[in-house]
């Protein structure tokens, strides 16, 4: 599919249908987070979703002590679709290929963010709550592959 940015990200199987903003990269490099539970947002230094390579969308799992956008990504099973919705009003269906969780010191940048040769999609949340420290130890990684 041509270049074209996403404005609307659905997954049926768990509820989420959000609009989505622009993040870039913080400036140690690492990517910027949407400011809030929702909308779930887009990195813009990826392929769009549906041209060649990894697209990426990100979101919280949990928001000022309530569920984000992405609360029930672990959920996700292969074969579920997603469906993104284009700023030129086409849409591009992915399927789920694998859900994957990450330590977030030995996150695999080259696995999610490298260079493919096909049109991809990874959806990314934080995972691995830590019940004492009350912090996410590591990165929900789903991989999904364009359908049609």
């Amino acid at each position: 599919m041509p270049k074209s940015a996403p404005i609307r990200v659905i997954i049926p199987a768990i509820g989420v249908d959000s609009g989505l903003v622009r993040l870039g990269l913080n400036r140690n490099g690492t990517l910027q987070v949407p400011r809030n539970g929702f909308p779930a947002g887009w990195f813009t230094g990826a392929p769009t979703p549906g041209e060649k390579g990894p697209a990426i969308i990100a979101g919280h799992v949990h928001w000022a002590g309530r569920a984000g956008v992405f609360a029930r990504l672990a959920r996700l099973e292969r074969g579920d679709t997603i469906t993104v919705t284009r700023q030129d009003r086409s849409t591009a269906l992915f399927r789920v290929s694998r859900v994957q969780q990450y330590p977030k010191a030995t996150f695999p940048s080259a696995a999610v963010y490298g260079d493919i040769d096909h049109p991809g999609l990874r959806l990314i949340t934080c995972g691995g709550l830590d019940t004492v420290s009350a912090k996410y130890e590591a990165n929900l990684v789903v991989f999904a592959d364009l359908s049609k």
